[in-house]
């Protein structure tokens, strides 16, 4: 772990920003710290880097840096493209990137480089790119790669789906064991495997004619399967080439939703799967909006109370295995094996 005072020091010092738009920096600005966890909107992204210092990105804070003693934080004062933070990933580099509500932003050294959300020069063939960095391309058509050099915007072989709103912003990502990367978005499930793009919509996904799809999450976990959070009518499973719905077929539907996600549901339900993970002893764990966490384990749901605020927006597992489950009421909570404490 990097010691607070040098820390705090040479981000002082050598603190600029660039964006790759316009190229220009910006005079230093001073940073700052506070003993504790200070967010009080939602943690949406949680990231271990390789070195062991935490990342935490808020709904509309920015992000804080934990080195093991305190938290430094970064806004758009410093140089993000936004302050609203939907991932955190590191490249082989160390250099910790960004996915904001307004573009791209990666810290290297002291200095933030920005990418715009899209640029103007789509590709369809996704094979006449390479890199393992994506990245949520807005509410448009298409995912962001980086190459190394360029951050390459690749546009979704849309389906024809009825049952959907449209929509194509990423709403998350899951690379499986096989290396398959799977890519929710609102309107249909894609997966990449380095050669082709499938699609899954409403209709592959055995969706009934009263329920829509509207994407939230995705999990490819240990045993091959996927699963698929879906905002009103729970989580789907895909296990080889069967789907179906696994809170319906868990009772865990409330009989009278309109399976469209407008509106609050009931305790003992899970429609609003907002997050997912898998545990080190292969148990699955599910976010809920309304409900709290989930945690199956392959034969049994047991519902928990996280914080006062039940929505959680992520669940991250880091290095040493613990899942972080991040709030809407900006905490950090890990599981001690019967209840919920607070981290950090």
């Amino acid at each position: 772990m990097i010691k607070l005072v040098s820390l705090v020091l040479i981000l002082t010092l050598n603190f600029s920003c660039t964006d790759t738009r316009e190229g220009e920096g910006s005079e230093p600005v001073s940073l700052v710290t506070t003993d504790s966890l200070k967010f009080t909107s939602a943690i949406r992204a949680i990231f271990q880097d390789s070195k062991g210092n935490y990342w935490i990105g808020s709904h509309n804070e920015g992000v804080s840096l934990y080195n093991g003693k305190a938290f430094v934080y970064f806004t758009t004062n410093q140089g993000l493209s936004d302050n609203q933070i939907r991932s955190i990933q590191e490249d082989k580099d160390g250099k910790i990137w960004f996915g904001t509500a307004k573009g791209i932003s990666v810290y290297h050294k002291g200095k933030f480089t920005n990418y715009p959300s899209k640029n103007n020069n789509p590709i369809v063939d996704w094979n006449k790119t390479k890199g393992d960095l994506w990245f949520y391309a807005w509410e448009e058509d298409g995912i962001n790669r980086f190459d190394g050099i360029n951050m390459n915007y690749l546009i979704f072989p849309k389906p024809e789906s009825k049952n959907s709103d449209r929509s194509y912003g990423v709403t998350g990502m899951s690379k499986g064991q096989d290396g398959r990367l799977w890519i929710a978005t609102y309107s249909a499930l894609f997966s990449y495997d380095g050669k082709t793009v499938n699609v899954f919509d409403a209709k592959k996904l055995n969706l009934k004619d009263n329920q829509q799809l509207h994407i939230r999450s995705v999990l490819a976990d240990s045993k091959g399967r996927i699963w698929i959070g879906n905002n009103g009518i729970g989580v789907l499973l895909m296990e080889g080439n069967s789907t179906f719905n696994f809170s319906e077929k868990n009772h865990l539907i409330d009989p009278t939703s309109t399976r469209r996600g407008d509106h609050k549901s009931p305790p003992g339900t899970l429609e609003h799967p907002f997050a997912m993970e898998e545990d080190s002893e292969g148990n699955i764990w599910f976010g809920d909006v309304y409900t709290g966490a989930w945690r199956y384990d392959g034969k049994a749901f047991t519902n928990y109370s996280v914080s006062n605020k039940p929505m959680i927006w992520t669940i991250y597992k880091d290095h040493k295995g613990q899942l972080l489950f991040g709030t809407a009421d900006g905490k950090i909570f890990k599981f001690n094996g019967k209840t919920f404490e607070k981290y950090f």
